[in-house]
């Protein structure tokens, strides 16, 4: 299978679906709804993803033989910090280092813009997760509790 990663430059449909569903594994071992988690991927919208576009955010796809199965956004959070967000790889085509390229994707977009760090939020209690960011170089910085969501985030950060 040829992998590449293109630049999106107008988010679209299938975006929001690589993006949903990704999440929607997390969401369903976490028991995460519409009603309990409404801002988690698994639920995002055209209208959310266009939002986080025009508010400067880089986006970027992977693509499987010309087939979207990967999505990553990056955007200037402030000074030499930017925010890595809606890192997604669909269920199938999972533990075959997409997630990573899509990272060193990321890593690369900073670097180029003169970014030194990149900061993500995960679920704290996605221990999987959390290791699989560590072995690609991220450290937690802080676990933060939301009272308007059912999980506590662990936000990491890695030096590019």
């Amino acid at each position: 299978m040829m992998f590449e990663i293109k630049r999106i430059d107008q988010v679209d449909q299938e975006c929001v679906r690589v993006i949903r569903d990704s999440f929607m594994t997390v969401a369903m071992t976490f028991s995460l709804t519409k009603e309990n988690a409404p801002t988690n991927a698994a639920f995002i919208e055209l209208d959310a993803l266009t939002a986080l576009q025009q508010k400067g955010a880089q986006m970027y796809g992977g693509y499987c033989d010309g087939r979207p199965i990967g999505f990553v956004a990056v955007r200037k959070a402030r000074d030499d910090l930017y925010y890595m967000e809606k890192l997604a790889v669909l269920p199938a085509f999972r533990h075959k280092g997409y997630g990573r390229q899509l990272i060193d994707a990321a890593v690369r977009a900073v670097k180029e813009a003169g970014g030194r760090r990149i900061s993500i939020g995960i679920i704290n209690e996605n221990t999987v997760l959390k290791e699989w960011y560590k072995s690609n170089g991220f450290t937690e910085t802080e676990i933060k509790e939301f009272p308007h969501l059912p999980f506590s985030v662990c936000y990491m950060e890695r030096i590019v």
